[in-house]
């Protein structure tokens, strides 16, 4: 559903295809580094766009974050199904890498969204966690992490890690592996 959502805004021209492209990920950038304020003139600038083609693509604020929320998820599902051929725990902690840069731009995206509902904000959780689950299960059946715990827990757990602001990703990375080595199950 996400993708399909991504697909209906994304132009069909190549160059306005490229240009849709290159905004998503300059606010992506823009939004994980600066926060939902991050001027959209910097986006534009950051895209190589004029902030005409970002208006024609994003006429509001809320559309360009609709829009890169879904992108994130959209791609947060694209890594799980291509590390689900690792051994259990590495597919689990790849995806989970890539959960906590979603993560970081999410955060941003919601605290500028508090209160405002989205069809898209379901379909992203829903797609999400369709996406992360069967990780998760993989490695629980095999032993790699904890019985006692549900999917829900894990990805609480690190979204509060990433919810915290840390002097450098270093710090970040650390804390973050202290907690995971506490999902692990018993080491055999």
């Amino acid at each position: 559903m996400v993708s399909e959502f991504l697909a209906a805004q994304r132009p069909r021209r190549a160059d306005a295809a490229r240009n849709f492209d290159a905004l998503l990920l300059a606010a992506r950038e823009a939004f994980a580094a600066h926060g939902a304020e991050a001027s959209l003139e910097d986006i534009a600038r950051r895209a190589g766009v004029g902030i005409g083609t970002l208006y024609r693509n994003f006429p509001t604020r809320r559309h360009l974050f609709e829009a890169v929320y879904a992108a994130e998820v959209d791609d947060l599902c694209r890594v799980a199904a291509e590390v689900a051929h690792l051994p259990p725990w590495e597919a689990l902690a790849a995806w989970l890498r890539r959960f906590v840069e979603y993560a970081m731009t999410k955060r941003a995206i919601r605290e500028a969204m508090a209160g405002e509902e989205s069809g898209i904000f379901l379909a992203c959780l829903q797609s999400m966690y369709a996406g992360g689950t069967p990780l998760f299960v993989r490695a629980q059946q095999a032993g790699e992490v904890r019985a006692d715990m549900g999917i829900d827990d894990l990805l609480r757990m690190v979204s509060g890690i990433t919810s915290v602001n840390y002097p450098d990703e270093g710090q970040r990375d650390r804390v973050l592996a202290i907690a995971l080595d506490g999902v692990r199950g018993p080491r055999r």
